[in-house]
């Protein structure tokens, strides 16, 4: 143990899960009809921040089922998000060394491509369930992802930090 404070934290499980926690109610709060289509994907961004910080503990698996978590809230086909956050997971975890060394401007133009694949990949498997959209209104969520991600990123590395989460 070092000198001058406390030895660094391995656990933080609770903290992670606390912050997708965050995320799935910010998913659900009722937002007026107007900007509604424009709802940041608040779970898909706090899966790529805790997976680009922390690939040994937040990988596929949790995105697997926070996925089919979020199927249950919100009354989707069981299985769309979940296997939309998995690719999510999974180009982040391939990506994790160069976004790490991105700066946020280019790691939000990141996020918005992938929280666009997501919504890609969420409206095409909802076409095959029978639901057809007629307009690209449904990729809104990536720029206001995009827009949001600095402070995302700042506000979680900071809850890292403090609880020393490795």
């Amino acid at each position: 143990m070092s000198e001058g404070g406390p030895a660094p934290s391995s656990g933080g499980g609770l903290i992670i899960f606390a912050t997708f926690l965050v995320g799935l109610m910010l998913s659900q709060i009722p937002l007026p009809h107007v900007v509604e289509w424009a709802r940041p994907e608040w779970v898909a961004m706090i899966l790529i921040y805790w997976v680009m910080a922390l690939p040994h503990r937040v990988g596929m698996g949790m995105a697997f089922f926070l996925g089919l978590f979020l199927d249950v809230i919100k009354g989707s086909v069981l299985g769309l998000n979940a296997l939309s956050l998995t690719v999510i997971a999974f180009v982040t975890l391939v990506l994790h060394q160069r976004l790490r060394m991105f700066p946020l401007v280019q790691q939000s133009m990141m996020v918005m491509v992938l929280v666009g694949i997501n919504q890609l990949l969420f409206h095409w498997m909802q076409a095959f369930t029978g639901y057809t959209g007629d307009s690209l209104i449904f990729l809104l969520p990536c720029l206001a992802s995009a827009v949001l991600w600095p402070w995302l990123f700042i506000t979680l590395r900071g809850l890292r930090r403090i609880f020393r989460i490795r």
